[in-house]
């Protein structure tokens, strides 16, 4: 049935958001975020679910939020918060719109968070369903990150992980090289791309 369509899709509940379709990379910062989330397995068999935020241009991780619980909307809710005011300081609105591109998980579908996010500024755009490749950029980021900090740190406990990982993010962004970006780190990207901008003002 499913090969010849004749299954009914699945509904999570709300308005029917506008679906993300093509090429998630963008040339430009601040034009389309994305987000998802991951876990982590400590030994001693506790869980840390993590959510971040992540630029879709300069792949920079704006901000995370982790528990031990699972990811609820207000999570997700603080999560634009904190990307919004790293991008751009204590403000109540973004100064232009901001495509937020996710999966269907219901902390992202959430009414008050899809309402939230548009009164602060940002686009909500989903992925189509049972299609996570559309958010390939979060994917990757993903598989990297489980790569290169987590299989490679001890995680004893879940506090323990809790406190590493913005140590862990801090060095995703400051040093770690990006293939995209010229094999540069994020932020080696953004200065570079400010330091240009400035000088073609000048």
């Amino acid at each position: 049935m499913n090969v010849h369509g004749l299954l009914l899709r699945r509904h999570a509940g709300g308005a029917e958001e506008r679906r993300h379709d093509g090429r998630v990379a963008v040339d430009h910062s601040n034009t389309r975020w994305c987000s998802d989330g991951f876990e982590i397995s400590c030994e001693n068999k506790e869980k840390v679910r993590v959510a971040f935020a992540l630029d879709c241009c300069d792949r920079e991780v704006m901000g995370h939020v982790a528990t031990t619980e699972g990811i609820k909307g207000e999570d997700i809710r603080d999560l634009m918060v904190t990307a919004a005011e790293h991008r751009f300081g204590r403000i109540n609105r973004l100064p232009r719109t901001i495509e937020w591109l996710t999966d269907n998980g219901s902390c992202y579908l959430a009414t008050e968070t899809r309402s939230f996010a548009k009164q602060i500024g940002l686009e909500p755009l989903t992925t189509p369903i049972e299609s996570p490749q559309s958010n390939g950029m979060a994917e990757a980021f993903v598989r990297t990150f489980k790569r290169d900090y987590v299989r490679v740190s001890p995680c004893p406990d879940a506090r323990t992980v809790i406190a590493q990982l913005p140590r862990w993010f801090d060095h995703y962004n400051t040093v770690h090289p990006h293939s995209a970006l010229g094999y540069r780190s994020p932020r080696e990207f953004i200065n570079e791309r400010s330091n240009r901008e400035a000088l073609s003002e000048t």
